[in-house]
C-alpha cells in the first residue's frame, strides 16, 4: 500500500485500506514513454496494453493527448503547467500500480527532473517505475507529424511547441532505449515485454 505523509494541510491524514499489496492478485508498476512529439510512444503504448491484457495481466494506458481532455484539461504548456501534467500523470498511475495493474503511461514529459521526480515517489511507495526513452529524431517526427501540430508550430500557429521552440531533455539513463532501427510498434512492444516480464 503507499503510504507517507500528506503534502496538504496538517488535518489530512492518509487513510490506509484493509488490502496488502502482497494480497493483490497481479503484481502492479509503471511503464513510463517519453520521447518527442510523434515519435511513436502511443503506438507502441497501445500495442503493449493490448498484448499484457490479451496475456491477462491487467494494464490500463494513460495517454498524455487523452489526460489533457480530462484530468489535466485545465492545464496549459508553461513549464509549471507542464510539470503539473507529469506529476498527475504519475500520481495515477501510482495508485494503478499500487493496485496490482501496469500502468503505460505515454507522455512527451519533456524535462528530465519532472520524470525523475514521478520515478522517486514510485521508489519511494515501492513500486516498480521503468523509463523508456523512444529515441525518434526530430527530421522523423517532423515527417510523420500525424496531427499537423509541427507544421502549424513551424508556421508559428503555436508556441512552445516541444522540439520546435522547446526543449525535449532526453533521459540520460532509460531502462530501454528504442529507436526506429528497432523496428515497428508490435516490435518494440516486446522489447519492452521482454524487459518488464523479466
Amino acid at each position: 500500500m503507499i503510504t507517507g505523509p500528506s503534502q496538504q494541510a496538517s488535518h489530512v491524514v492518509w487513510h490506509s485500506t484493509k488490502v496488502s499489496r502482497e494480497e493483490r492478485p497481479t503484481r502492479g508498476m509503471t511503464v513510463w514513454l517519453t520521447g518527442l512529439p510523434a515519435s511513436g510512444k502511443s503506438s507502441i503504448a497501445a500495442e503493449l496494453e493490448r498484448r499484457l491484457v490479451a496475456s491477462g495481466r491487467p494494464a490500463y494506458l494513460l495517454d498524455g493527448d487523452n489526460l489533457r481532455h480530462g484530468l489535466n484539461a485545465d492545464l496549459g504548456f508553461s513549464p509549471a503547467d507542464r510539470a503539473e501534467n507529469v506529476r498527475r500523470a504519475g500520481e495515477v498511475a501510482m495508485l494503478m500500480a499500487d493496485a496490482g495493474l501496469v500502468a503505460v503511461v505515454s507522455l512527451i514529459s519533456p524535462y528530465r527532473a519532472d520524470r525523475d521526480r514521478v520515478r522517486a515517489v514510485h521508489e519511494s511507495a515501492g513500486l516498480s517505475f521503468v523509463e523508456v526513452f523512444v529515441d525518434a529524431p526530430l527530421e522523423l517526427c517532423e515527417a510523420r507529424d500525424p496531427k499537423g501540430m509541427y507544421a502549424r508550430a513551424r508556421a508559428g500557429e503555436i508556441t512552445g511547441f516541444t522540439g520546435v521552440d522547446d526543449p525535449y531533455e532526453a533521459p540520460p539513463t532509460p531502462d530501454l532505449w528504442l529507436r526506429p532501427t528497432d523496428g515497428n510498434a508490435a516490435a518494440q512492444a516486446t522489447a519492452i515485454l521482454n524487459l518488464i516480464e523479466r
